[in-house]
Parts: structure tokens; sequence; C-alpha cells
């Protein structure tokens, strides 16, 4: 199956009623690999494109995010030094000030650990909205080929955007707990980040707007527990539909990444601008039920993914896992991309993904065109 074309006429509403089976394995294929844990022997050997391949599904192909290179500004000097105890020192030397990141490998994890943050001082988050105001975009259009000659088939190429303002602030820059007291003691400051990080990203939208790529991901990460309503209406609504605007002046495909506790937010869906929401995670793991992500997306928003990753573990029944399945095809389709909500765990059971599969192709097939 062109599983790029059915998910570009999904998104797109001329899939004529057919939805596309889209979950994400990155997590469990990576983690396996990182801890030398051999894949089953049907998998192995293969690479990741080869495996979604064999489960005869789409790959979300993120991957395409790569085309758009962040340009620093010349005089932007990035040095790293690494300890033999696996200690990284990043220091970035600008003429607006000097930055130090401390990060420190594990050997539990393939993703090193904070030490220190980017950010701790004023004088540094200064620094961070200098080298956004000086910063540029570039599309490689050679990457982008190889990209599609490669992988191509297997989905839509999409594209995920840097977090904007606070989920900047608190993901990439200060941590959650830095990042709030930056906002009442440096407010001023963080507003000229934020400013300068909206100019970064519109030169950014520009040039996806005149690229091939045409679903575009808000890679927020979004909690309520961390951004409540009143910091959600006062910082992240107002940008989100900022940035929708000029995405649909392309006609692009916009949703937003929202995996964590949402049950507050989500009365505001209808209200970002966007066309869907990916990764709301429904209890037992999230703490909304299909229901009433149905009632907050309405007939008009896509959900993408929906089924709770930990269904994909033996601690549930796979009946439990295919009447989920079943449930949210009812409440969604034709608007909906289905997933796992966020990934497939390392400890979840890869043949599963097979069980969705057969749904999905079943419940597919009563719209296929029958020749005489």
């Amino acid at each position: 199956m062109n599983f790029a074309k059915l998910n570009s006429d999904a998104v797109f509403g001329r899939s004529d009623g057919k939805i596309l089976w889209q979950p994400r394995i990155i997590c469990w294929y990576h983690d396996k690999i990182f801890s030398g844990e051999p894949l089953p022997e049907k998998y192995a050997g293969l690479s990741i494109y080869d495996i979604y391949r064999k489960l005869g599904c789409s790959a979300r192909l993120y991957e395409f995010g790569e085309c758009f290179e962040r340009q620093e500004d010349y005089r932007v000097q990035h040095t790293f030094h690494e300890n033999p105890d696996g200690k990284i020192t990043h220091t970035i030397e600008t003429p607006a000030g000097c930055q130090t990141e401390i990060l420190q490998k594990s050997k539990t994890s393939q993703w090193p650990k904070h030490l220190k943050r980017e950010v701790e001082t004023e004088k540094e988050l200064e620094t961070a909205a200098w080298r956004e105001e000086n910063c540029s975009w570039k599309w490689n259009g050679e990457k982008y080929n190889k990209l599609i000659e490669e992988i191509g088939d297997l989905g839509a190429p999409a594209v995920i955007m840097p977090r904007m303002n606070i989920q900047s602030l608190y993901l990439e820059k200060m941590g959650i707990e830095n990042g709030i007291f930056a906002m009442q003691d440096w407010p001023e400051t963080v507003d000229r980040y934020f400013n300068a990080l909206e100019e970064s990203h519109s030169r950014l939208i520009e040039l996806i707007n005149d690229s091939p790529v045409n679903l575009v991901n808000f890679g927020e990460n979004i909690h309520s527990d961390s951004l409540p309503p009143y910091l959600f209406e006062k910082y992240h609504l107002p940008a989100c539909r900022r940035r929708c605007d000029k995405l649909h002046s392309a006609g692009k495909f916009v949703y937003s990444h929202w995996d964590g506790n949402c049950r507050p937010l989500l009365k505001y869906a209808r209200q970002t601008g966007l066309d869907g929401i990916e990764a709301i995670t429904p209890t037992p793991q999230g703490d909304v039920t299909l229901e009433e992500i149905k009632e907050a997306l309405g007939d008009d928003m896509y959900l993408i993914d929906g089924i709770p990753a930990v269904f994909f573990d033996e601690t549930y029944s796979e009946k439990t896992l295919t009447d989920c399945t079943e449930r949210i095809i009812e409440l969604f389709a034709p608007k909906l991309i289905l997933g796992i909500s966020d990934e497939i765990s390392s400890t979840g059971d890869i043949e599963r993904i097979n069980l969705i599969t057969d749904i999905v192709n079943s419940y597919n097939s009563q719209f296929e065109t029958v020749n005489f």
C-alpha cells in the first residue's frame, strides 16, 4: 500500500472514508538497540523502516524535519568538552554573552541528563533571546530527496516545529521550576525571549510554506499540570493561533502534541486553530475518556493516535486493546490517524500491532472500489 498517499488523503479529506494506522515504534526499537537486547527473530537485522513494512502499517515521518536547518549567527561559537566520567560541558559564546550547559551520560539511557541547563540566569536568557533574534533557517532539498527515496512510501513527510514560548522555556532552556520563577522575576526578559522565538519561528514558517512538506506538528508536549489554563490562555493559545493562521495560508495540515494530563485544557481545543491534536492519552493512562476527547474535538478536528500505550503490554488483555481500538474508530473516523498515545514502550508486545492492522484493514475494506 502507498501509505504516503493514504496519509495525505486522510488528513486532507480525500480518503473516501478510509483511516490510517500509524503507530510509533521508535522507543521500542531504539531502547532495544541501546541496551543490546535482541529484536524478535522475525525482525532481526531489519531497519526500523523495514519493520514498519513487515508490520503492514504506516510510519510518522518526522525525519523530514531535518530538512529545515537552523543556522546560528556566524559569531556564535559552540565548544564541547567531555570528561572521562561522561560529563559534557557545552559552552555557547556570543556577542551578547555566554551560556553553559552541562550534561551527564548514563549507562541506562541513550539521552544524557542535565546537570545544568542552558539558562539559569537572566543574562543567559538575554543571550538566548539574542540567538533567536539573529538566527536564520535553511531548506535542504538534497536531504529531502534522499528521505523520499528511502522511506517516502511509509507516510507523508512531516515536520515537528520547535516549541513556542512557555514550553520552550520549560523544556528546552530552564526546566519547569526555574521557568516559573523566571516568568515572575524577569517578566520583561521572558517577554523578549518569547517575542524573539516567535519571530525566529515565523522565518521558519516561511520556509515550511514554500516547501513540499504539508504536515506540520507543534511538538509542544502539553501537560496541564505545568501549563494550567491561565498560563495557556496568556501565552500558548494566542501564539498557537498566529502560527496556525500563517501555515493555513499555505494549505498546511497543522496539529499539536498534547501528551500529558490535559482535561483542564480540552475546552480550548477548537479555539487553537489546529486541525487536530496528537497523542491525547485516554484513561487508564491519561486523565480523559475517549468520549471527553470526542466532545472537545467535535466533528471538525482530527484525533491523531488515541490508543493508550499500556494496552500493548501484557498487563492488559488483547481484548481490552481491540475493544478500545474499535471504540476509537466508532467515535472519530474518518477524522482519525490511528496511533499509539504516545508510543509502544520497550516492554510492549510488538505483535499486538498486527491485531490493529487487521482491524483497520477490515474497516477500510468497506470503502474499496469493486470493479465488475
